[in-house]
């Protein structure tokens, strides 16, 4: 026995070295054991109570995603099968577990076989060969239930068991260092890039990783600050500057790029000679576009707008703008052009696509179904109703009264109506829609004409309240929408009502 407890000891010592490598997760296990010792030896698989109780305590070091070298120890109080004597068993295993590893997975089963030692109290020693399979079911990232059953093969007393367990196991590990979170705290990204501030050569600018963070709007390889043609790919070589007719003279220094030339005579020919292809009064050696007719005022490219910028750096070639805008209007100087601000006329932000917030709610009047009130993002940036104004516009449908069979309205349902007013003031980002209804007493054209009326005669007063037509609609639905049953008089007297209703003016 002390042989036994010494090797549990060894083994479950080194289980816990071997995972303090911070490559391998790794866990600890608690189960209740169900053991039935009877029926692979003469008794029946289903006599539950003949079942012994036993409990398993283990180790579990995760080698790869799905497969985990696992190490329990064991101990239990079962019953011989043959002379039915009461034995006290220690045992303990070395188990491989592979799992049916699925991340998004809450449900990870697996099957599992090993070697173990089981050592009777006073009694035998048996090597056994487990093989079973289980399933653990995830609570958390780190704890999960545990359901198990295994075949335990005998190797030396040739008795056979049965071991069904159920427990939690708890996984330990992958907590980042204190010094990691140290460098995570004092990171400082301005502008977004991946590139920290204190090595980023353009630290307020979106840029590329491997350009120091500066950005290349041409992608050609030279960062822009230090591209002498940020807005046209070139070679490194030529500091970001093209070389159309490849004499060695960039494009930008070229008086003559589109014919080969000498340095010394600044990219032209020796002999001079006026060439222009397109015919468009430009000469080739000036003509940005020599293959294609277009003013002077744009290089000699086609300028479909006539705004000075050529239609092939043009981002708005069919609309006229500036070319510090690439070509592109901004009526309202926001800096955003008008082919992308959701807002053209109203000076905005670039976060709000060239829209203003003129409530300061966090949501921009595009969006915003209540611009002039402020309101969650959640409530599409109009204001929450009150309780108590709900509870208003509730007690109105019941409170508003008319004479049998009319659509006047009786005197006790103006107090009710001038709260109705009154809310309508408070809220002028919200209109009004009045509907009326009736029960199914009488014809139902009749009934829809005199709901339709009703409703309108709301609508009238809440006008003489100073409340704008334009904030307000009203509809008759007649007896096509109850709320109770109409084959009692309760239920006909809750389908005669005017419901108010506020929706979001926008």
């Amino acid at each position: 026995m002390k042989k036994l407890l010494i090797l549990f000891m060894m083994v479950f010592v080194s289980g816990t070295l071997f995972a303090q490598n911070p490559k391998y997760a790794r866990g600890l296990t608690v189960k209740k054991l169900f053991l039935d010792f009877q029926s692979q030896n003469g008794g029946e698989l289903t006599t539950f109570k003949d079942y012994r109780h036993g409990f398993e305590f283990g180790v579990v070091n995760k080698l790869t995603d799905k497969l985990s070298l696992y190490i329990p120890g064991k101990f239990g109080v079962v019953q011989d099968s043959l002379d039915k004597t009461t034995k006290t068993i220690l045992g303990v295993d070395a188990i491989l577990q592979y799992f049916f590893y699925n991340k998004e997975s809450k449900f990870v089963p697996y099957i599992m076989a090993g070697a173990g030692i089981v050592q009777e109290y006073k009694g035998d020693k048996d090597v056994m060969i487990p093989i079973g399979a289980g399933i653990n079911f995830k609570v958390t990232d780190r704890a999960f239930i545990n359901i198990q059953s295994e075949y335990r093969v005998s190797m030396n007393l040739k008795k056979n068991v049965l071991y069904h367990g159920i427990g939690i196991v708890y996984m330990l590990g992958g907590k980042k260092k204190k010094k990691d979170k140290v460098e995570d705290v004092n990171f400082k990204d301005s502008d977004g890039d991946g590139v920290s501030d204190d090595i980023d050569l353009c630290p307020q600018v979106k840029g590329e990783p491997e350009l120091s963070g500066c950005p290349d709007t041409d992608g050609d390889g030279v960062a822009d600050y230090r591209d002498a043609c940020p807005d046209v790919k070139g070679t490194k070589e030529l500091s970001g500057c093209p070389d159309t007719d490849g004499d060695g003279v960039p494009d930008n220094e070229d008086e003559c790029p589109n014919l080969q030339g000498s340095k010394l005579n600044h990219g032209c020919p020796e002999k001079d000679v006026f060439m222009d292809k397109d015919n468009d009064g430009v000469e080739d050696k000036d003509d940005r576009c020599p293959d294609q007719a277009g003013p002077a005022s744009a290089g000699g490219c086609p300028d479909t707008d006539g705004d000075g910028v050529p239609d092939f750096v043009d981002k708005c070639p069919t609309l006229s703008g500036s070319s510090a805008n690439n070509g592109c209007p901004d009526r309202d100087g926001d800096g955003v052009n008008d082919n992308i601000d959701n807002c053209p006329d109203k000076p905005g932000l670039a976060i709000y696509n060239g829209c203003p917030d003129t409530d300061g709610d966090g949501m921009d009047d595009f969006n915003d179904r209540c611009p002039n009130m402020a309101g969650p993002v959640e409530n599409k940036g109009c204001p929450k109703i009150s309780r108590e104004d709900k509870k208003t516009l509730n007690v109105a449908m019941r409170a508003v009264q008319f004479d049998i069979g009319k659509a006047t309205l009786k005197p006790i349902s103006y107090k009710i109506l001038n709260q109705v007013a009154d809310i309508m003031k408070r809220y002028p980002d919200y209109n009004l829609v009045i509907s009326g209804h009736t029960d199914n007493t009488g014809s139902a054209s009749k009934n829809q004409s005199l709901s339709a009326n009703r409703a309108k005669s709301c609508y009238d007063y809440l006008v003489a309240q100073r409340i704008s037509e334009k904030r307000m609609s009203y509809v008759g639905y007649g007896e096509s929408r109850p709320i109770a049953n109409n084959n009692t008089l309760r239920g006909r007297a809750l389908n005669r009502r005017v419901e108010f209703s506020l929706v979001p003016a926008k």
